[in-house]
């Protein structure tokens, strides 16, 4: 099944009540996507599916060893990735891990990792794995790169990218990776809503 025939499946109604958001002005083009931010549902649990097998999770689980198990993660991403906990935590699970060293800060450049994580996502997704992509609380780091992923792979725009993960887990990027977002935003698609 392609990823397109899972995306149909996976998305609901509310996909068609999208705004439309004015790219032009990135200042109000973050407001506007805040305040869909802001709309909707908020953290489930310590990881929620906001795409087929693509999961964005806490810290809690993401070093919950019982969990990774029950839940058959073959991959992790971890966006908030120190010298504390690494690969080796995971030796003997079969779990595949990638390390982001970012910073949760309206200033940290985390759009050099957008190609980076979204290409290990991908990978990660056409192989038939499952990923967990976390960070400390699961709202920020890891949801702009899962932002940044059905950007980049899957032809979203930020506001259908932002619809299909707020089906499943509340996110709230900080302002500065929305800014990085928007910026993406415009890279791929221009000034159009």
């Amino acid at each position: 099944m392609s990823y397109k025939t899972r995306y149909s499946e996976w998305r609901t109604d509310s996909h068609s009540l999208k705004p439309e958001i004015d790219f032009s002005s990135p200042a109000m083009a973050v407001l506007e996507v805040e305040r869909l931010l802001f709309s909707g549902r908020a953290i489930n649990s310590h990881a929620d599916e906001v795409w087929p097998r693509l999961y964005i999770g806490d810290m809690d689980i993401a070093e919950n060893r019982a969990e990774l198990r029950r839940h058959n993660f073959t991959h992790i991403l971890n966006c908030a990735h120190s010298s504390r906990r690494g690969a080796e935590y995971y030796n003997g699970m079969g779990i595949t891990y990638l390390g982001i060293e970012a910073h949760d800060s309206p200033a940290y450049d985390m759009s050099a990792n957008f190609s980076t994580a979204a290409a290990f996502i991908h990978n990660a997704l056409r192989g038939g794995g499952k990923i967990l992509v976390h960070c400390h609380v699961g709202v920020s780091r890891s949801a702009t790169v899962v932002l940044a992923y059905l950007m980049l792979k899957h032809g979203m725009n930020l506001v259908q990218a932002v619809s299909t993960v707020k089906e499943g887990r509340g996110i709230i990027p900080n302002r500065g990776f929305l800014r990085q977002l928007v910026d993406l935003q415009v890279q791929l698609y221009g000034c159009r809503t």
